[in-house]
């Protein structure tokens, strides 16, 4: 009997083995040809804009863009040798909304007639070679995203410092909100970075306390609410958001931090009731932010009287301007290079998606968004599948980051929430975001590939 059954188990390993071998290149072919066919689309975009603003193809700035198609497939490469189980969704979308973002900068440094470094799109450019380089780095250096675990409290520090870093007399730059810091010859914005670090504290502060805040309360409406003593933690995120956007003048990071805190805990814990707690903390906070400062004060006016003819003159012109753009484009829109993106300010950071809606139409920021939800989406289903709290955490936090983040903006430049000054993740000019999510989006690739292989340890 065990005879014959030696030959039979055996032969299933090595079924098994095959599969598991077989399954990650089978991943890697998926992600190369939707990465070739977002390479694609990305060349495609840059010659229609130069074909509809010159009539002619500038074969230079194509040039620069092969650079960037180089590193992304090299980062395809690497990860065929170092994370073989790595998702292979996360850098094709990655690439596809980094080109699209880059051609619509493009096009208008095209209208304004900006050339070499003064123009946003080479040192966009620039940025994202530094962020495919820097995403490349942390794919290749972090063999085992466990290791962040032991340096919880070092990542919390380092996000609060960062946040710190504009109030800092000599580096601080009051541009509207005190977010930038400049070291002479560039200028970042350190709150991009903070959010990576935070995500990473988060994460191993919420591992090492979920007995505590999973814990039997109060049973009311069908929901069990924590106990006093177990508000302290979110009660300290929200101060520290209202801090943000007190000291720094900067709601969009206020918000997106208590957010992506609120959404982690209620992985955490499975409680709707932190969520609902959430919700009407920050609420709350903005409604009295709105009547004590004027900062915040002016952001809810225009929001609700943007139409107003005294704010469509003053105030709220760019927040006007930017929906003339998105009506104008309608369903089809006018066609990249056709339309007038460059009548509204900061038409390529903050109102880039706009911009992009004039010439792309309500179909084309479907598919925008779309290609967002799947990024998620399958942030989410990394974190769902893995098997430690840490990982878990972490994955659906940055995850949740991206969406909270494109959500606030989207939200922002169509009033369905108030404008805050944050970027669109991938599409926007600026180096900080550009760098920040790449490095999530690497992350996220290691967590997944760590996932699929089923890892068993858990460092702590």
């Amino acid at each position: 009997m065990t005879a014959a059954s030696t030959p039979v188990s055996t032969d299933t390993a090595v079924l098994r083995a095959l599969k598991r071998i077989r399954m990650p290149q089978k991943q890697r072919n998926r992600e190369l040809a939707l990465l070739l066919f977002a390479l694609v689309i990305n060349g495609v975009a840059v010659a229609l804009v130069q074909l509809g603003v010159e009539a002619e193809i500038d074969p230079s700035f194509l040039y620069y863009c092969g650079v960037l198609a180089l590193l992304a497939i090299a980062m395809h490469v690497v990860l065929r040798f170092v994370a073989p189980a790595a998702d292979p969704f996360l850098l094709p979308i990655g690439t596809i909304l980094t080109g699209v973002g880059l051609a619509m900068i493009y096009r208008i440094d095209l209208g304004d007639a900006a050339t070499g470094w003064s123009a946003a799109s080479t040192r966009q450019l620039a940025w994202a070679a530094i962020a495919y380089a820097l995403a490349l780095a942390v794919v290749i250096g972090l063999r085992n995203y466990r290791v962040l675990f032991r340096y919880t409290y070092i990542f919390g520090f380092v996000g609060i410092l960062l946040l710190l870093l504009p109030l800092v007399p000599g580096l601080g730059t009051d541009a509207n909100a005190d977010v930038w810091v400049s070291l002479g010859f560039f200028s970042f914005q350190p709150g991009e970075l903070a959010k990576i670090s935070l995500a990473i504290f988060f994460a191993g502060y919420l591992v090492r306390t979920r007995e505590s805040l999973t814990s039997v309360g109060t049973r009311f409406l069908g929901m069990t609410w924590p106990r006093a003593r177990e508000l302290g933690p979110i009660l300290v995120i929200w101060l520290v958001s209202l801090a943000i956007i007190v000291l720094q003048r900067d709601l969009g990071t206020g918000l997106l931090i208590f957010g992506m805190f609120v959404a982690m805990l209620y992985v955490a814990t499975g409680k709707t009731s932190w969520v609902l707690l959430g919700v009407v903390l920050a609420v709350g906070g903005a409604l009295a932010a709105s009547q004590v400062l004027p900062y915040v004060g002016a952001r809810f006016t225009n929001w609700l009287d943007a139409f107003n003819p005294e704010l469509m003159d003053n105030s709220s012109y760019q927040l006007v301007q930017g929906i003339f753009g998105l009506a104008h484009g309608g369903l089809i829109g006018t066609g990249l290079g056709q339309g007038r993106p460059g009548l509204t300010p900061l038409a390529q950071s903050d109102y880039i998606f706009p911009s992009l809606g004039e010439e792309l139409g309500l179909i084309g920021v479907f598919a925008i968004l779309c290609l967002y939800l799947v990024f998620t989406s399958r942030g989410i289903r990394i974190g769902v599948a893995g098997q430690d709290d840490f990982g878990k955490l972490l994955a659906t936090g940055m995850a949740f980051t991206i969406a909270l983040q494109v959500f606030i903006m989207v939200g922002g430049v169509t009033r369905v929430i108030p404008l805050t000054g944050l970027t669109t993740p991938f599409l926007a000019a600026g180096g900080s975001s550009l760098v920040a999510n790449w490095i999530i989006v690497a992350i996220l690739l290691r967590i997944s590939d760590a996932v699929r292989n089923q890892p068993r340890v858990v460092i702590g």
